[in-house]
């Protein structure tokens, strides 16, 4: 610890102990302590105790004295998903073998901070609506990913500070609000005093934000970005601006968390938060439960928001007991955030932010979000009319798709287009809320007690992100009613929430391949075309008692508000409010079931894992041993070639475009997670090598495995390469090949200009979704140093970087029709060797077949020093790297 850090702490007693911790208050007076949002105060603790020596910029920012500067977060503990964990992994065996091969010490290639792996995005929803459906789809899941989850065993052994949730466990976000989050984090000084601090935290996934619902500032990295983290390296962000959130009033009877979520997503999506954090302040605050500021807080990403921060208060110490923390550890947090002015209360001035949005909750309506993106938010009584006006064209046959029906006689009636095919209550944006799930329950068992059932082409699941969930509503006795509407237990997992739904109900499965365009109603975070199943367009989001009622009506196109979902035993119309209980009568059993033992009896055994986990065993070494028959775990390909030292230029000259792409294109859109089909290019590599074309499994799970990502890169049906105009010889990405002659898939027209360096250009929104760093891995495996669009999300943009690809933007009012492509150009990029901090002008010139040459401007907006090193290196695992080799090189 610096001189500097020294002079700003001060010493606390708290239950006879005593402590150490950096005052705020010798940082700040108290009138410009109390102007700072409480996001930023914890930000500045971070800098002042981690890294003293950047903190006078920082803190001039913070108090408007200064401009903007980078922020070198050092977070306490990292946490990753196993579909951003296991490349990885493989990424860290991988570094250990070239760090070995350069001559340095492999077994100093190990994590720094506590790193946890919560194995959540596997399972699949392959047995629904059946008793034991849980422990079947664990039995599918633990044959076809056993290799895997040996790999992680033998991380489990080989590499210090990291454990592992196993599977069948939870969600990620769930898990760390539920058993790992601390609020206040207790470490040592250098002269060994304890030492506290609030807990600071990154994760690998885009909803990571969900945390900031109880006091916890964290947010969603890039894969590459956390393994840099977990080697000690800070996670640098620019100086937030801070918009606060003003609420006033309370919510009305009958409306819920999902609601205001969704209203929140579509007023910060017209507004532009990328890169910013959102700070909710107001009167109305003391009035929202830690379980709906869970779910707003889980929608961060859904419009670009670095963090949406709830500061912590009652209700956050509320949560930490009801959860079964220790007292110890409550009396810590209550006493640590008193002293340090980070404990919101009613009657404090709130603070000063950048931009004020004010809204009134009451002012909120039952809605659902549909049907192609979270911040499309419908009144419940507009669901049909949107998936008509948005799906079948308005009703208008010449834009729109022909009506048609379609005949199963066991339905006992025909379907059509706005079928629910898919209604699932999963993700932990709102399995995490009790009331949710209990108004949802007693929904099912009002609907239960009718006769009323789930329309029979409904697959029906119940996911939850914990098992303490499942703990409640046994207590409750809810269970059986949701069983009785089909919704049974099948996992506890992400599932359906990703992509994860497995196959439709069989004669669903064959009328969607005759065109029938259903829809998935799921009580999740996202609904992008194609993401939750391939064969389904349109989704929209909705509070679990929402997807229940969904399931008896069976159609997106009934008015919940105002027509009957079904009739009971004796032909009687029966409503939506006919079966919504009350939000006493949800009170009053959330009050009654929801345990503090039920917590702490889960986190007893969070690690433990099931009789499948428990069953599999590895050996530990300091190099992992490669199997060239893998088709799991392949050595990483972007690991191969690392030299000592780095290129001395970044330049690239006699570039050539790959793709040309439009607005909205997202992670899933260019790296997909769902299910391998056979006939894919990455299916039949499989089938090649002996696979079961059963057990082909999702890309999500092959992630370790470069041969399979590349082939499935931008293979997505909604992909369209507008360099190909109508030529486009089938869905997915096609691209020239070098010498403009054909018109290849993808991966194999990439491999045509091998040694040249590519670029795609895109539009708005290029990147969004999940943080998924082979979005990033397969662009620059597949060539690609340059991607050059309109606007590029946060997370996506870490990842380019952290693989050595230049993110560009085009100047404002400017985009890829500016330069009329065709696919023959060549393209030159000046002044990428002087990148600074900021907005940097980078030239473009436009070389074209004809001889005749444009020239634009370009901008490389660069956050960090740190970038610049990651960039220089040829990415994020390079510099890392070079850096150990360094250190341990004799």
């Amino acid at each position: 610890m610096t001189e500097t850090a020294r002079d700003l702490m001060s010493s606390v007693v708290i239950d006879q102990e005593h402590f150490a911790y950096v005052d705020l208050k010798k940082l700040l007076s108290p009138s410009q302590l109390q102007r700072l949002p409480y996001s930023i105060r914890i930000l500045l603790e971070n800098v002042a105790r981690c890294t003293p020596e950047a903190l006078e910029p920082v803190l001039a920012r913070a108090i408007g004295q200064g401009p903007d500067c980078e922020v070198p977060f050092q977070p306490n503990r990292l946490m990753f998903h196993d579909t951003t964990c296991l490349p990885a992994l493989a990424d860290f065996a991988g570094m250990r073998d070239v760090v070995a091969e350069l001559g340095g010490d492999p077994a100093a290639m190990n994590p720094q901070i506590p790193a946890v792996l919560t194995i959540d995005h596997s399972v699949i929803v392959e047995r629904y609506a059946e008793a034991g459906a849980v422990e079947k789809n664990l039995d599918i899941d633990f044959r076809r990913n056993s290799e895997r989850y040996r790999f992680i065993k033998w991380a489990q052994k080989s590499l210090d500070n990291f454990g592992v949730i196993p599977p069948g466990t939870g969600i990620i976000h769930q898990m760390n609000m539920e058993a790992l989050a601390k609020v206040v984090w207790e470490s040592r000084t250098e002269d060994g005093q304890p030492l506290l601090h609030p807990d600071d935290m990154v994760a690998t996934d885009s909803h990571t934000p969900m945390i900031n619902a109880i006091g916890v500032l964290g947010w969603g990295v890039g894969g590459l970005e956390g393994q840099a983290a977990m080697v000690g390296e800070p996670v640098p962000i620019n100086f937030p601006q801070v918009i606060g959130f003003r609420v006033t009033n309370t919510l009305r009877p009958g409306v819920t968390a999902t609601d205001l979520s969704l209203h929140v997503a579509e007023i910060l999506r017209k507004r532009s938060v990328v890169g910013k954090f959102v700070e909710f302040t107001g009167p109305g605050l003391t009035t929202l439960s830690w379980a709906a500021r869970g779910t707003v807080s889980n929608m961060a990403p859904e419009y670009g928001a670095t963090v949406v921060f709830f500061p912590f208060d009652d209700q956050t110490l509320d949560y930490l007991q009801l959860t079964g923390r220790s007292a110890e550890l409550c009396l810590q947090a209550s006493s640590y955030m008193h002293i340090q002015a980070l404990y919101r209360r009613d009657d404090l001035p709130e603070p000063e932010f950048d931009e004020l949005i004010e809204l009134d909750l009451a002012s909120i309506e039952p809605s659902v979000a549909g049907p192609y993106q979270p911040h499309q938010r419908q009144p419940l009584s507009r669901s049909g009319l949107s998936f008509k006006e948005e799906v079948l064209g308005g009703g208008n046959l010449i834009s729109g798709p022909q009506a048609q029906q379609f005949v199963e006689p066991s339905f006992g009636q025909s379907i059509g287009h706005g079928a629910v095919v898919i209604s699932a209550i999963t993700s932990c944006t709102n399995t995490a809320n009790p009331a949710q799930m209990i108004q949802a329950g007693l929904l099912a068992r009002n609907a239960r007690r009718l006769g009323l059932q789930r329309k029979p082409w409904v697959k029906t699941s119940l996911s939850p992100g914990s098992q303490v969930v499942a703990d409640y509503l046994a207590e409750a006795d809810l269970l059986q009613d949701f069983s009785a509407l089909g919704f049974e237990l099948a996992g506890f997992g992400c599932m359906t929430c990703i992509g994860n739904s497995g196959k439709l109900e069989e004669h669903v499965e064959a009328f969607a391949d005759q065109g029938l365009k259903g829809v998935v109603v799921l009580s999740g975070n996202r609904n992008f075309e194609g993401r939750v199943n391939p064969k389904v367009p349109a989704g929209y989001l909705a509070s679990p008692a929402l997807c229940v009622a969904f399931a008896i009506a069976g159609t997106i196109e009934t008015d919940l508000t105002r027509e009957a979902l079904s009739q009971d035993a004796q032909g009687q119309p029966v409503y939506l409010h006919d079966l919504m209980p009350s939000d006493e009568e949800v009170a009053a059993l959330v009050a009654r079931v929801v345990k503090p033992e039920f917590f702490q009896q889960r986190l007893a055994t969070v690690w433990d894992g099931t009789h499948h986990w428990q069953a599999l065993s590895a050996e530990g070494s300091v190099q992992f041993p490669w199997d060239a028959r893998s088709t799991y775990l392949r050595r990483p390909q972007y690991l191969a070639d690392i030299q000592a030292e780095p290129k001395a230029s970044l330049a690239i000259q006699g570039a050539r475009a790959l793709m040309v792409l439009g607005d909205n294109v997202t992670t899933d859109h260019i790296s997909p997670a769902g299910a391998i089909p056979a006939n894919s290019q990455a299916g039949e590599w499989l089938l090649e090598r002996g696979e079961d074309p059963q057990d082909l499994n999702q890309y999500s799970t092959r992630r370790s495995n470069h041969e399979v990502m590349l082939r499935g890169a931008f293979t997505n049906k909604s992909v369209r390469n507008r360099l190909l105009g109508e030529q486009q010889p089938g869905p997915g990405a096609w691209a020239w090949n070098a010498d403009h002659s054909q018109c290849l898939p993808l991966y194999d027209a990439a491999q045509s200009y091998t040694g040249t360096p590519m670029v795609i250009f895109a539009g708005i929104n290029y990147g969004a979704g999940s943080s998924r760093d082979w979005a990033a891995k397969a662009q620059a495996l597949l060539g690609v140093r340059a991607v050059v669009a309109r606007s590029i999300e946060r997370i996506h943009r870490s990842n380019l970087i952290g693989m050595g690809v230049l993110p560009l933007l085009f100047e404002e009012g400017q985009g890829v029709d500016d330069l009329d492509l065709d696919g023959s150009e060549h393209f030159d990029f000046a002044g990428l060797d002087e990148l600074t901090v900021g907005d940097n002008r980078i030239g473009l010139v436009v070389r074209r077949a004809d001889g005749s040459q444009d020239e634009r401007q370009v901008i490389a907006r660069i956050d960090s020093l740190q970038e610049i090193r990651y960039l220089t290196n040829g990415g994020v695992l390079p510099y890392v790297i070079r850096k150990v080799v360094k250190r341990t090189r004799h």
